[in-house]
Parts: structure tokens; sequence; C-alpha cells
């Protein structure tokens, strides 16, 4: 059975994930991005909320059970557990989608960084973009200029007050 991250009471009051994002990502010129965050798991889940209230085309790659639909948890893409499969797959699919990866460094190597650098040249009608999150993407040489970074750093319990007749944070 695959685990899907959920979120959390403090991720909850922190909204990440929101259709301005989204549509960030879809409309970057840019095929691969990357966000850092200390939360994966739970912008992953708010990801995930997003698709189920969408109805969007939004994946998730785990090692363990490949390509999986955040819509339709029992829609997987058969043969896709190693992450060079996954990439093939995402290639030379024909359909819009947004792939996440999360903690994905490791795999960060050839043949991998080849793959990624033919869908970073993709321009198909599609829109298909590869989405690392997590909080260490160090991108292989030469790499940094085919990716949009955004970060993502949650602000603990600042809550805007009012000082001096103005809001701040």
């Amino acid at each position: 059975m695959q685990s899907h991250p959920s979120i959390n009471d403090s991720a909850a009051s922190d909204v990440f994930v929101t259709p301005a994002l989204f549509d960030r990502i879809v409309q970057s010129p840019h095929n691969l991005i990357a966000i850092h965050t200390a939360n994966a798991d739970d912008v992953i889940a708010q990801f995930r909320l997003l698709a189920l209230r969408t109805g969007q085309s939004v994946y998730y790659w785990q090692e363990d059970a490949g390509i999986a639909s955040l819509r339709e948890r029992e829609m997987r893409v058969p043969g896709s557990k190693r992450a060079t499969d996954a990439l093939r797959y995402i290639l030379q699919s024909p359909q819009f989608g947004i792939y996440l990866f999360a903690d994905f460094s490791e795999h960060l190597r050839p043949p991998n960084t080849g793959l990624l650098r033919q869908i970073a040249r993709s321009r198909s009608v599609a829109g298909r973009k590869v989405v690392f999150v997590g909080d260490e993407i160090a991108m292989p040489e030469g790499m940094d200029a085919m990716v949009e970074f955004i970060s993502h750093r949650p602000v603990a319990g600042t809550r805007p007050r009012l000082r001096d007749g103005r809001w701040v944070v």
C-alpha cells in the first residue's frame, strides 16, 4: 500500500500550494521546477488536495510505487518504479501533467540527467512539468539555467499586527 503524505495542523494554516502557484508552474517557461522546502510531505499533501479539488493531473513518483496519480490513488503507471523509467515515461507522455519528485537528489546522475535535459528542452504542447520538492535540491553542473527555483519558507506563527497605523508581520 502506498503512503500519501497528509497535512498536519501546522501546515494546514500555511497553505503554500495555491491555484496561483499551480498556474505559475504551468505557465513557467521551464519544464523543470525545484521547490525548496523543509516540509516536502506537507507540500505534496497540499498538491494532492489541489488535484482533488480542481481535477488537475498531478502525479507523484515514489521509489517503491512508481508514478501514481494524486487524484486517483489506484491509478499507477506500470513499470515506473525506477527513476530512469519514470523520466522516460514523462518524456514520451502525450498528456499534460505535473510530476512531483521528493528527495530526488541521489537520482540526479546519468542517465537520469540526460533524460532531464531532454525534458527541459522539450517544447511540446502537452506541457509536462517535473517538480522536485525537498530541502536539498542540488542540480548537476550546467542544469541550473534549465530549472526555475521556488522557495517555500513557512512563517511559523507570525500573524500581521497593527503597529503605528501599519500592518506588519
